[in-house]
């Protein structure tokens, strides 16, 4: 009878144990630097921070509380139960290392934690913006780099946590008294507050992170609840059309977002020299139009992303600061600032969204009647990076498509822009052309094979906050251009950013304020915020005020004479 053909693995294990039993010291020093590493690798997932600026030797020399006891259990088991609840427990320690990764990336750049509940949709904004800015080939290396790194982390814990219960059995003596003198030094250290570089050496960080996850869940679900009352509620939610904005009857009402335009690009030593050149040349050649500006300060409901929240908040007078709130304000009849134009009957509404590149079913709820989207507006020229055209190419075609053109049945018109050229990675950046010479937009294919590689700006933080910098100067210029060019007596102008850029950029402590400013040629229109004491000018004062984004909808709409009619749900 033949003798049967090994399967590989155990052809392999065979080769293993002969090597073992040829090598003994080099086994045994290999099996010593296994378990060393395992060991490292658990305490470190234990006290490994939520938050970049946390990362640093002194985090990494604590004692945490957790290793302690879980050494105690795992002693205490027999074998089998030993090696499920090392295993389950490594997995469980993984994903918090998961989360804690994530809450960095979230800090970074969205300025907030990850939700476990409403965040999971993002990732594949994440992979479009990767996908737009870095090309397919990079973006799918991205996306499985980023599934292997999840894969290990949840695999290499557990395979840690069975091999040190493992040693922790076949040396049970000194285990026990091991983990004895360390549940005491841990005792000692938290009772006396010892720390090390400022950092306490005694840590229950896992736990602490778990409570914390586990109260934010139940945040989130009571937050859903709560915030459909509160949405419910509206003080012009009754209102009828016909006392609403009585005061614009006639204008040419412009509600413009810049993408990214936060108060670092104004007071960053960085950037702010650059910006506020341009904002203060702009000025003066409106003035000369004939057109006036005050400014101020708004504190954003976002950072550093999900512009869609800052819009909303704005225009809606509610703090949309999580995708479950939006989800809730949209499907609802809760009065928005634009609406509130169609609802008096006399304002064609209008909007030009040249970031939208799919359905936008929101376009009900912001009251629009008609919105051109990125393939509605005729261009030809390439997209520059996730911003599918330059904004002086959008408010050209905003001229020739909507604002040239008079209702037909003679009404006044209100518009939503939402610019994007200011979009990071902030590369490459538009520049400025002769509007006349716009056409389609294929003059941009130059400036674009020009300009810098989004892969080389985003890896350099100095060179991404230069670069956001004249992208904002970018934006405010090709809008206040197309104000002095094209506006009219009627034209009224409130633009202002939807958030602060990232925290690469913006700094780790950077507020969550964007300037508003609002411009117009009749004085009756400036008039009428003199009592919210803005700074004359495209560039607000450090000094001037700061409101909360939400507040904005009803100030504007009481200062231009709409009567609160409330809805109390």
């Amino acid at each position: 009878m033949s003798r049967s053909i090994p399967r590989p693995w155990k052809a392999l294990a065979a080769r293993v144990r002969r090597w073992r039993q040829a090598h003994p010291t080099a086994t045994r020093a290999l099996s010593l630097t296994l378990t060393t590493l395992a060991a490292v690798f658990v305490l470190a997932a234990l006290v490994l921070p939520n938050r970049v600026v946390g990362l640093g030797p002194a985090t990494f020399l604590r004692i945490p509380g957790e290793a302690v006891i879980g050494a105690a259990v795992l002693l205490a088991l027999p074998r089998r139960a030993r090696a499920a609840v090392a295993a389950v427990g490594g997995v469980a320690l993984g994903a918090m290392t998961v989360l804690n990764l994530l809450d960095m990336g979230f800090d970074q750049y969205l300025g907030r934690d990850f939700n476990v509940i409403l965040d999971w949709e993002l990732f594949g904004d994440a992979e479009s913006y990767l996908e737009d800015s870095l090309g397919r080939t990079t973006t799918l290396a991205a996306v499985a780099g980023v599934l292997v790194l999840v894969a290990l982390l949840l695999i290499l814990p557990a395979l840690s946590l069975v091999r040190l219960g493992n040693a922790l059995a076949r040396h049970t003596g000194t285990a026990t008294r091991g983990t004895l003198i360390a549940g005491v030094v841990w005792i000692t250290c938290t009772s006396l507050g010892l720390q090390v570089a400022g950092v306490p050496l005694a840590a229950d960080r896992t736990a602490s992170a778990l409570k914390v996850q586990a109260r934010r869940v139940s945040d989130t679900l009571r937050d859903e609840a709560e915030f459909r009352k509160v949405a419910r509620v509206d003080a012009f939610g009754n209102t009828p059309g016909s006392q609403l904005v009585p005061e614009l009857r006639g204008k040419d009402v412009i509600f413009t977002f810049i993408e990214s335009y936060g108060r670092s690009a104004i007071e960053d030593p960085i950037m702010a020299p650059g910006v506020d050149s341009t904002l203060d040349v702009r000025t003066k050649a409106l003035a000369k139009a004939g057109f006036h500006a005050k400014s101020g300060w708004l504190t954003s409901a976002t950072y550093g992303g999900s512009s869609w929240l800052g819009h909303s908040t704005t225009m809606s007078g509610l703090w949309i600061s999580n995708q479950q709130r939006y989800r809730t304000v949209m499907a609802s009849d809760h009065l928005s600032l634009t609406e509130a134009f169609r609802r008096t009957g006399d304002f064609d509404t209008v909007g030009v969204m040249p970031g939208v590149q799919k359905g936008w079913p929101e376009q009900q709820w912001y009251g629009l009647d008609k919105v051109y989207n990125a393939f509605q507006l005729g261009y030809q020229g390439p997209k520059f990076s996730w911003s599918t055209m330059p904004d002086q190419y959008a408010l050209q075609q905003y001229q020739e498509r909507v604002h040239s053109k008079r209702p037909a049945d003679g009404r006044s018109r209100m518009s939503l822009l939402i610019l994007t050229s200011s979009h990071q990675p902030w590369a490459p950046i538009p520049k400025m052309v002769d509007w006349d010479r716009l056409g389609d937009g294929s003059v941009f294919k130059g400036i674009e094979a020009a300009g810098d590689k989004p892969a080389d700006v985003i890896a350099d933080t100095s060179k991404s906050r230069a670069e956001y910098g004249k992208s904002i100067q970018y934006s405010v210029t090709a809008l206040t251009e197309w104000l002095e060019r094209y506006g009219t007596d009627d034209t009224v102008l409130v633009f202002l950013g939807d958030h602060q850029p990232i925290a690469r950029v913006s700094g780790n402590h950077a507020s969550r304020d964007v300037p508003v400013s609002l411009v117009a040629k009749d004085p009756k229109i400036l008039d009428k915020i003199t009592d919210w004491n803005w700074t004359d000018g495209l560039r607000p004062a450090h000094d001037a005020p700061v409101w909360k984004m939400n507040t904005f909808r009803d100030r504007f709409l009481t200062a231009y004479g709409s009567t609160p009619h409330p809805r109390k749900g």
